[in-house]
């Protein structure tokens, strides 16, 4: 408190006729003599013109947003949007165009769920092969042998989120309609 007034070139006298706080309070409270209680700092932050937080030297707020670096494995970059290890993971995927690839399924522990931003996505699940596109979304347990990646007409932009066995994840753009209900 006391660098920010006497950065602003006030006395003591000063800021106490401006508060209305006695000038032996305001040395205690910058001293460390006397707790700073809310109705004492309020009044201080005003005739200093600063946010509480400045007076206090409440510590910053962090920035929310997310900075993960790119990897790149395969020709397929994969921004991570998760910081914590295990759980569920969220990346965005940006899969090159593929010409010519014969999938290689694979399978392993957990659960996948995609959804296709732009481009089109063939996915091979199983005995299954589809092409997603964008706003479509799968998911599937990776224990059935999977594959995916970008069509040869170019690349494809989706999200992935993965977790362990058993986390499943729904999306559902409307409620399904029971049957005899009107809709």
């Amino acid at each position: 408190m006391r660098r920010i007034r006497k950065e602003r070139g006030a006395t003591l006298a000063e800021l106490s006729a401006a508060t209305g706080i006695s000038v032996s309070t305001l040395s205690r409270l910058e001293s460390g003599g006397r707790r700073p209680s809310l109705e004492l700092l309020l009044p201080i932050a005003r005739a200093h013109q600063v946010p509480l937080d400045e007076l206090v030297g409440a510590p910053p707020v962090g920035d929310p947003r997310v900075r993960a670096k790119p990897i790149v494995r395969h020709g397929r970059t994969m921004v991570p949007l998760t910081r914590q290890p295990g759980g569920l993971q969220a990346y965005k995927v940006i899969e090159p165009p593929r010409t010519a690839v014969e999938p290689d399924p694979r399978t392993h522990e957990g659960y996948e769920w995609l959804y296709v931003l732009s481009g089109r996505l063939r996915l091979v699940l199983g005995e299954h092969d589809v092409v997603l596109t964008a706003g479509e979304a799968a998911e599937f347990d990776t224990r059935v042998p999977h594959w995916f990646g970008a069509t040869s007409e170019g690349p494809a932009e989706y999200l992935s989120l993965f977790g362990p066995q058993g986390e499943r994840m729904h999306v559902r753009a409307k409620p399904k309609a029971r049957p005899g209900a009107s809709g």
